[in-house]
């Protein structure tokens, strides 16, 4: 029966919702942009959520990380003058010393190199915000498509996040960071 749905276009569609939602998140995302670095806290956000992951030892605390930042990602884009990158990076502080005292380093690469990549997320992040517009249309662009290779080794490694997660992400990052660049050389 498993078998016979996977077949069906249907069933097919139904696998692949995470690349539909990444899809739907990106060209949202591109369609609110004034310009290019106002996505860097979608930089700073790809990094919390593998962090949380990191930081719990539960994968799909990733997913509720997720849910986390794309609330204030979307604060962030309304015209509310309010900007979640420093409080996505001091969240992601507070989780990294939460996740230390709570899962340590088992295993030992996973919280470290999490937290190895938030740090440099963040710091793109808070550069994109802080530099003109072309300047961070370009970085957050560039952040994008280094993490999306970040999601495709977590896809095919199966650790840290959901490959459901990694997949939506990829997806979202390629795209985004295609986006941002269209915005950032056009406007």
């Amino acid at each position: 029966m498993e078998s016979a749905m996977a077949a069906s276009p249907g069933g097919t569609l139904l696998r692949r919702w995470p690349v539909a939602l990444g899809a739907l998140v990106a060209v949202g995302t591109v369609l609110v942009l004034h310009h290019g670095g106002q996505a860097a806290s979608v930089v700073a956000a790809s990094g919390f959520v593998y962090l949380a992951a990191a930081a719990t030892g539960r994968p799909g605390a990733a997913w509720a990380a997720f849910g986390v930042t794309f609330v204030l990602v979307g604060l962030g884009l309304a015209p509310t003058g309010f900007d979640p990158v420093p409080w996505i990076c001091a969240a992601a502080l507070g989780l990294a010393a939460v996740g230390v005292v709570r899962v340590g380093l088992r295993p030992a690469w996973s919280l470290p190199l999490q937290a190895a990549a938030m740090l440099v997320l963040g710091a793109a992040a808070l550069l994109a915000v802080r530099a003109d517009h072309v300047t961070g249309g370009i970085v957050v662009s560039v952040a994008l498509f280094a993490h999306a290779a970040w999601d495709v080794w977590h896809h095919r490694t199966g650790r840290v996040v959901p490959r459901t997660l990694a997949e939506f992400c990829g997806v979202l990052d390629v795209l985004l960071g295609v986006g941002v660049l269209v915005v950032t050389l056009t406007m």
